[in-house]
């Protein structure tokens, strides 16, 4: 089992320096891949009184792609990783260009985590529809793949057009993988099986967690693949006390999950040296 940090985008502040000594840091403790989420508008809340969305206009958000170019240069050897990227409120060629971009800059550490996103505000904002997400997502995958597998691509589909064209350069990885975020509903762990490198749950490693991913691994036996070609990349949260955060990163190597991202976010730190001590201490504590 890989372990991951994730980066605390709501925490860690503007500072440029700060997001060096971040990435650079837990690549020296010797964390396998560094995980970002995604948010590219907030709500004012001023005129939204009856919000109840977790992120405002108030909380920082660096953009995934544009930090991901910045931390291929600064790192050696840790994965970059989206979890997730809303895709949906993205053009689908251009996130495929991004993307392909941040695999060759690192030299091939890119694992893009997708999802559907909650916010509303983001896709009026984007000029995208948030009422068929996720059937459109589904789409995208496919077009993603063919852009990043092949020179010249042609596509008709319900969203897309591509007549003759394609990205250069090519990502190093060929295709990226791609993981899909969120899910409980099983229509929506259906289409993860069937079209995921990997699933990035959102549940605790208890016996309602345990039950998901069993139904999802049989889901994906149905698909017709192997449980083991298609990935688990589970969260503890330091927030909940180092001593719960270590026995559920246990209980998820029991479950037989592949990676372990170990989220410092909320857990009433003030300072980037407590975000590192924090991760510091989870890690030497592994044994």
């Amino acid at each position: 089992m890989k372990y991951g940090a994730v980066f605390p985008q709501t925490e860690i502040g503007e500072d440029q320096g700060a997001v060096r000594e971040y990435a650079q840091a837990v690549e020296a403790m010797g964390y396998e891949y560094i995980l970002v989420y995604d948010h590219v508008l907030g709500a004012d809340t001023a005129s939204r009184p009856n919000w109840t969305g977790p992120y405002t206009s108030e909380t920082l958000f660096h953009e995934p792609f544009v930090l991901f170019g910045y931390l291929a240069g600064i790192t050696k050897t840790i994965e970059l990783v989206t979890g997730i990227i809303i895709l949906p409120q993205r053009q689908t060629v251009l996130v495929a260009k991004q993307a392909a971009e941040v695999d060759v800059l690192s030299q091939g550490r890119l694992r893009l985590g997708i999802g559907i996103g909650w916010n509303q505000v983001e896709y009026e904002g984007l000029n995208e529809n948030f009422h068929n997400r996720g059937k459109r997502s589904e789409e995208q995958v496919e077009v993603l793949r063919q852009l990043w597998t092949s020179p010249v691509v042609t596509f008709k589909g319900n969203w897309h057009n591509i007549d003759a064209a394609g990205i250069k350069p090519l990502p190093i990885q060929r295709p990226i993988p791609i993981y899909f975020g969120g899910g409980r509903n099983d229509s929506v762990l259906k289409r993860i099986a069937r079209l995921g490198d990997g699933w990035l749950p959102q549940t605790a490693p208890d016996e309602q967690g345990r039950a998901l991913i069993d139904k999802f691994r049989n889901f994906v036996s149905e698909a017709g693949r192997n449980t083991s070609d298609v990935g688990i990349d589970t969260r503890v949260n330091i927030a909940d006390g180092m001593e719960t955060a270590l026995i559920n990163a246990g209980k998820w190597k029991e479950i037989q999950a592949d990676y372990v991202g170990v989220n410092t976010m909320r857990a009433g730190f003030t300072s980037l040296e407590q975000h590192l001590n924090a991760l510091q201490e989870f890690k030497a504590s592994l044994g």
